[in-house]
């Protein structure tokens, strides 16, 4: 995930937080917030410090990061997007987060029907 598609600002973080719709599974909540003249999505990320220690935090937001990689042809362009990652991401391997993440896209409507028939 290239550096310039992150949200690192707290006042891109907070419209995020504010003005967009959240959707949630047991193991992530995400936020997305339309943003006109923008074809691409940003993604900021959160993993709080109870989740587990740096190496347990840095390895969830790689596996984040790569799952969205993945998906990116199917998650819809010109979004903000939130993801904060819950206690039960810590145990889990990189297909189970990648399984996870699909899921609550797909309950928030912003994966697209036919991604991988393009």
């Amino acid at each position: 995930m290239k550096k310039e598609l992150r949200i690192k600002k707290n006042k891109d973080f907070q419209a995020v937080f504010q003005k967009g719709r959240s959707f949630a599974n047991r193991q992530f909540v995400v936020y997305s917030l339309p943003k006109k003249d923008q074809d691409f999505f940003r993604i900021g990320l959160s993993v709080s410090k109870k989740i587990g220690n740096a190496v347990t935090r840095n390895r969830i937001k790689r596996y984040i990061r790569q799952s969205l990689l993945e998906l990116k042809d199917e998650v819809m362009p010109g979004n903000d997007y939130v993801i904060i990652a819950r206690k039960p991401a810590a145990e889990m391997d990189f297909f189970a987060v990648k399984s996870s993440l699909t899921h609550v896209l797909k309950v928030g409507k912003v994966l697209k029907k036919n991604g991988k028939n393009q």
